[in-house]
């Protein structure tokens, strides 16, 4: 747009020099590079909660700074408290049947089974003798045939408790097998595994908070049981804020992580440095306050710009933005992205 200004006997180099500085400014305008306009934003973090369980106390507040580790939400861990007693008492019970398979038989133990088999063998060595005068005697034919079948069965029985006690003092002296203790082995790494897992979820009702950061919503209030996966607390990361800008396309090819940049910040009169965190590769439409009505409609690529002098710590978030980018000294190759 041009304008024109009229004056009576105006000299004609002052005329030739007002429409010269009104073109060359003109030009500047017409040149100027689009901004890359946007808000500070600072990383959320939410934190969940894993089971559905009663919030017995929230010892912060919002807008209470926190350190890594600073407890933010509580939740009741009677219930996993049970469990995880219950747990590791069956822990308990397979390590002891491990360390007495390892450990072997006691002697009291061996010295039973030795008498077992002596007494099993007495047996038997009782019941030959009367089986073979059975026998005798039924060939004679002094006895009935039935009285030798009993006998015959006395002597098989006292046979088969002789075979089991000599079996069970073989089984005692030669201990556990492989076999027997890689099961046990299992038992006790399933038991301890259960009992980890019950720990695990124990201490997660012990919501904590994962860095520096400033509680910026806490939606629930004692005595609330929030269902699993919901968000118990919203973090906003401490430090430096960072911009979260449009580039427009004619200044994407230039604009990648590491370039440097000029926040200037609304409401401050001096500029921040910053540093290009990051630049979609992929376009997106422009919310209409990033670009001039000229300009609306035209694709714009989302960027993240952090601002890197510690004086922008104490930024607040949410100010509206505008990005400039330092021009590279060379000239990009094509292979650049």
């Amino acid at each position: 747009m041009t304008c024109h200004r009229h004056r009576k006997h105006t000299p004609l180099p002052r005329i030739l020099a007002a429409i010269l500085v009104t073109i060359v400014v003109a030009c500047g305008r017409e040149s100027r590079e689009p901004a890359s306009v946007g808000t500070l934003e600072r990383d959320r973090i939410e934190l969940i909660a894993d089971q559905q369980e009663p919030i017995l106390s929230i010892p912060v507040s919002e807008g209470t700074r926190v350190k890594t580790g600073d407890l933010v939400v509580a939740l009741d861990e009677s219930r996993l408290a049970a469990q995880l007693a219950a747990a590791q008492a069956a822990s308990d019970e397979a390590a002891a049947q491990l360390a007495e398979l390892i450990r072997g038989t006691r002697r009291e133990e061996v010295e039973e089974a030795r008498a077992r088999l002596r007494e099993a063998e007495s047996a038997v060595a009782e019941a030959v003798p009367e089986f073979e005068r059975i026998r005798a005697l039924v060939e004679q034919g002094i006895d009935s045939r039935r009285s030798l079948e009993r006998t015959e069965a006395a002597l098989g029985e006292a046979q088969g408790r002789r075979d089991a006690a000599r079996s069970l003092l073989t089984r005692l002296l030669n201990g556990a097998t492989p076999e027997q203790l890689d099961q046990a082995k299992a038992r006790l790494a399933g038991a301890r595994a259960g009992a980890d897992e019950i720990r695990l979820r124990k201490e997660r009702l012990q919501v904590k908070a994962p860095q520096l950061a400033v509680i910026d919503a806490l939606p629930y209030e004692v005595g609330e049981r929030p269902a699993p996966g919901s968000t118990v607390a919203v973090l906003l990361a401490d430090g430096a804020p960072y911009a979260r800008v449009y580039v427009p396309a004619q200044l994407r090819p230039r604009v990648r992580s590491g370039v440097s940049a000029t926040v200037k910040v609304e409401g401050f009169e001096r500029a921040f440095s910053g540093r290009v965190r990051w630049v979609s590769s992929e376009a997106a439409f422009t919310p209409f306050y990033a670009l001039t009505e000229r300009d609306r409609g035209r694709l714009a690529y989302l960027a993240e710009v952090d601002l890197t002098e510690p004086e922008a710590e104490s930024l607040p978030t949410g100010l509206s933005v505008e990005v400039t980018f330092e021009h590279p000294r060379a000239r990009a190759s094509p292979g650049d992205g």
